[in-house]
């Protein structure tokens, strides 16, 4: 396979990282840690779905000053499944536990997905000064303007976790349909960009594990979102929402900061759902910002 250069290798290439594991949650978590050692703030980052931490290495590349955890979920990249059900509940617990053990104290982030399990975690105890969300999914999956989508893609992960074994991994990691899917989510018009992200999800998004812990964590993404959590977060909240994400509709998003006791929304116009690939600049601007 020929690797399409990241854009953002010259800035990361600078940054330290360390590849690390620990047990967390009942399983060897597998993480990364980005940046000096002694830097003044930490950011715990989860990633979105079906990826790994390398979605987020483009924002991480444009705060090379910060120390960054980053986590492969369970179930995805090179951390293993749990020995249970894959629901929100599991994933909050594991990411508590995750934190107090790797990252006590850490800010929080997380991205689409991983702003559903971040934000839970935070809503349940755990210890984080400040929240970060990026593309929130502020809205039901299945009632958004994709939701027709969203109930198919509901029928193709049953499929793929209940064909025989050959066929269903074959129809979940198809490059075909993985490439379906960074076409709808992409909307930059640089085509050495999206020539990058499409190799991004060629890559890294079909590492999940086994077939049922990919069914089990997509129900798990449809069927809650931010909203359930936000009036829990006690915490400083910063939301990096896209005005063409249609994912969750900006209106949608408007509507969930003022859930939240504290939060602040910050709009990045020109982009869809893939904020950390093609806008980690405006996204790391506003970090920054928001950390002071």
């Amino acid at each position: 396979m020929v690797v399409v250069p990241s854009p953002y290798a010259e800035q990361l290439n600078r940054i330290r990282v360390q590849r690390r594991t620990i047990e967390a949650g009942g399983a060897t978590t597998v993480f990364w840690e980005y940046g000096p050692v002694d830097a003044g703030t930490t950011i715990l980052a989860v990633h979105g779905f079906r990826g790994d931490h390398h979605g987020l290495e483009p924002v991480v590349a444009q705060l090379p000053d910060v120390r960054w955890i980053m986590p492969d979920l369970p179930g995805f990249g090179e951390t293993p499944a749990l020995a249970r059900e894959h629901t929100l509940d599991a994933y909050a617990a594991w990411l508590a536990d995750f934190a107090r053990a790797a990252a006590p104290g850490a800010v929080v982030l997380g991205h689409s997905f991983g702003s559903i399990v971040a934000s839970a975690a935070v809503a349940r105890g755990l210890e984080t000064p400040r929240l970060i969300l990026v593309n929130p999914i502020g809205a039901p999956a299945l009632e958004g303007p994709r939701g027709v989508l969203t109930r198919l893609a509901v029928l193709y992960y049953a499929a793929g976790a209940r064909l025989p074994e050959r066929l269903g991994t074959w129809l979940l990691r198809t490059k075909l349909i993985v490439r379906i899917m960074s076409i709808a989510m992409a909307r930059t018009r640089d085509k050495g960009l999206r020539r990058w992200i499409h190799d991004q999800h060629d890559r890294f998004f079909s590492g999940f594990s086994d077939r049922e812990t990919l069914r089990q964590a997509f129900v798990t993404s449809v069927s809650h979102d931010v909203r359930e959590s936000a009036r829990d977060v006690a915490q400083p909240t910063l939301l990096v929402a896209a005005v063409q994400d249609d994912i969750t509709p900006i209106a949608a998003e408007r509507e969930l900061r003022g859930l939240f006791p504290d939060a602040k929304l910050v709009e990045i116009d020109g982009v869809g759902h893939l904020i950390h690939y093609e806008r980690p600049r405006e996204a790391a601007e506003a970090i920054r910002a928001f950390l002071g």
